[in-house]
């Protein structure tokens, strides 16, 4: 396919089995030649059966890009492997998209943004919300001053996580493993998106916040948290709180919310729903971020639409979230346990109410009356921002 970019996957099992498909759909329609993937484990076969022909599956990244040569490679590992794979990448001259979280702190961010710059190298995230038709109407809804000024942004997501879940791989659950940072927690794992969409709709997504409150709790035998609720304050410009819970009753679709003097409004992330002053605006598909970078690669005056750069906020809520102390247990009369076997979860009484509360109020959880999230429950990680005189 001459003039057409070259694609590898690195990953083939689990949610990188998505990117395998995604990669032979634009190989059959001519968008991408699917060139090979890598894996450190064995594909499987259905993995397998997704390569065209002549492709194959690297056991290391640099042989993958010496034998496959691809332009654009798919980054859809565990995050802990993120970063080492993206710089590989970048650094054998491809352009990239690497999953969400990107990276687990600044010194990441720091890294990896040197050598784009240094490369002249693209590299999209995989925030897929950033890909909504939603997002410019919310912009254009705020810029336009529909909404008076925007003096909060709050989110929140409430859903179910089962035993299952937690044993799916080694590193479920876990702040590190084997000596790295993971930081698989409510936060920045299963509700990244939650965060990262709330800070590019508050205009903060490129910021250095000025100060981060988090409360962590859970209510598994777990290094991570299960339940969480943090503020993001700045300089200047709105704050931003997010609430979230994996032991909901049920699963409640996550949502960011921006607070105006003069309106607000609403945007369900994962279905484009958006309701502007309570009025539902329709929304175009949302945009595919591979797509999205091939697109780009092609025509640079077609704009990437989840840089690297539009996460360095989130990149300091993660590492604000890894260094923070171990979450507090949530006590065993707020919780109670459904089902059994792998299908197993535990319940926090009232949590699916208490995240939208949150949200709402732009509050935390010891703010709002939570019992179990009482005075002495929560940490405060501030980040000194350097001032130019």
């Amino acid at each position: 396919m001459p003039g057409t970019a070259r694609l590898a996957v690195v990953g083939t099992s689990g949610y990188a089995f998505t990117y395998l498909q995604r990669a032979r759909d634009l190989h059959e329609e001519g968008s991408a030649e699917f060139v090979g993937a890598c894996d450190i484990q064995e594909p499987s076969a259905h993995a397998l059966a997704l390569l065209p022909p002549g492709a194959r599956v690297h056991s290391d990244v640099d042989t993958m890009m010496r034998a496959a040569r691809p332009d654009v490679v798919a980054v859809v590992t565990p995050p802990h492997a993120h970063r080492t794979i993206a710089a590989a990448v970048l650094r054998a001259g491809g352009d990239l998209l690497v999953e969400t979280p990107p990276v687990l702190d600044l010194d990441g961010y720091d890294e990896l943004t040197a050598l784009i710059a240094e490369s002249g190298r693209i590299c999209q995230t995989g925030f897929q919300s950033f890909g909504s038709a939603a997002l410019p109407l919310l912009a254009q809804a705020i810029a336009s001053g529909e909404l008076g000024e925007v003096v909060g942004v709050g989110a929140a997501g409430a859903w179910v996580r089962t035993d299952a879940y937690y044993a799916r791989n080694p590193w479920a659950g876990r702040r590190w493993l084997d000596g790295q940072a993971v930081v698989d927690g409510a936060l920045t794992n299963p509700f990244s998106h939650a965060v990262a969409t709330a800070l590019l709709v508050a205009g903060m997504a490129e910021r250095a916040p000025s100060d981060i409150t988090l409360e962590l709790f859970g209510t598994r035998d777990l290094e991570a948290d299960d339940t969480a609720c943090l503020r993001l304050r700045f300089s200047a410009g709105p704050e931003i709180v997010v609430a979230a819970s994996l032991c909901a009753e049920q699963d409640h679709e996550p949502y960011v919310v921006v607070h105006g003097t003069e309106g607000r409004a609403k945007f369900w992330y994962k279905t484009h729903r958006l309701e502007i002053n309570d009025e539902h605006v329709p929304v175009a598909p949302p945009t595919d971020l591979l797509r999205n970078l091939l697109a780009h690669r092609e025509d640079p005056s077609t704009p990437l639409l989840a840089p690297l750069s539009a996460t360095r906020a989130f990149a300091s809520v993660v590492q604000a979230v890894r260094d923070a102390p171990e979450p507090a247990p949530i006590p065993d009369g707020w919780i109670r346990t459904v089902g059994d076997g792998p299908g197993r979860h535990p319940v926090v009484r009232g949590i699916g109410e208490e995240v939208a509360v949150a949200a709402e109020r732009l509050a935390l959880f010891s703010e709002i009356g939570v019992p179990w999230a009482g005075p002495g429950r929560w940490w405060r990680r501030v980040h000194r921002v350097p001032v130019t005189p």
